[in-house]
C-alpha cells in the first residue's frame, strides 16, 4: 500500500495539546492506537467521520488538520 494522498498534522497537534499520547487520542476518537500511528505515517486515510472527530478533539477546522494532495498523474477529462 502506497503513501496516502491525504496528509495530516496530527503528531504536532498532539504535542501542542499537552503532549497528548497516541493512545489518548485514539480513545477520544474511538479507534486503536495503531490507527493513529498509521495516520501519522500517512499510511492510512481516515474516514470523513473520523477526520472530523480528530479535528474536533483539537478544536480546529478540518483543513487545519488534514490536507489533500491530488495525484498529478491523473488526467481530468
Amino acid at each position: 500500500m502506497g503513501k496516502s494522498l491525504i496528509s495530516n498534522n496530527i503528531r504536532s497537534l498532539r504535542f501542542n495539546h499537552n503532549e497528548m499520547t497516541q493512545q489518548q487520542l485514539a480513545e477520544k476518537v474511538g479507534v486503536t492506537r495503531q490507527t493513529i500511528v498509521a495516520m501519522e505515517k500517512d499510511n492510512y486515510s481516515p474516514s470523513l467521520e473520523l477526520a472530523f472527530r480528530i479535528a474536533i478533539v483539537f478544536n480546529m477546522p478540518l483543513e487545519s488538520v488534514f490536507s489533500y494532495q491530488d495525484d498529478p498523474r491523473k488526467q481530468v477529462l
